[in-house]
């Protein structure tokens, strides 16, 4: 593998994972996620995603007005959030790519091509 692990944030889905009323601001519910990545790429995720990281936050739907912040790229997907992400990790195979999604489907795609799939309490339970 080379050069910065890639980090790909399914955002609809991590959203989705905690019942703390997001369906009432999904715009808020994301812009608050991505928050809470903006120190990954110098922290890593300890002790399994050890830092340089690079992170990607893909978006959809009412979110997808959600900006871009210093250390967090935003993806906004054209058509469905789980094929922007399954570009994403086919876009450069010789990367580590690690997925953040509790979708199984997606998790089967991305595997399949090779990325590394963690839940969302991994990320949110840091």
């Amino acid at each position: 593998m080379n050069g910065t692990p890639l980090l790909i944030v399914d955002a609809a889905n991590v959203v989705g994972s905690r019942p703390d009323g997001w369906w009432r601001d999904r715009v808020g519910a994301t812009t608050r996620l991505r928050d809470s990545l903006t120190g990954l790429p110098d922290s890593g995720v300890p002790p399994e995603l050890p830092p340089p990281v690079e992170v990607v936050l893909v978006v959809e739907g009412a979110a997808s007005g959600v900006p871009p912040v210093p250390g967090v790229r935003v993806v906004v997907a054209q058509h469905s959030g789980d094929d922007a992400v399954v570009d994403l990790v086919g876009a450069d195979p010789q990367r580590r790519r690690i997925v953040v999604t509790a979708d199984r489907e997606l998790r089967e795609r991305v595997i399949r091509r090779g990325a590394e799939v963690r839940g969302p309490r991994w990320l949110t339970g840091r």
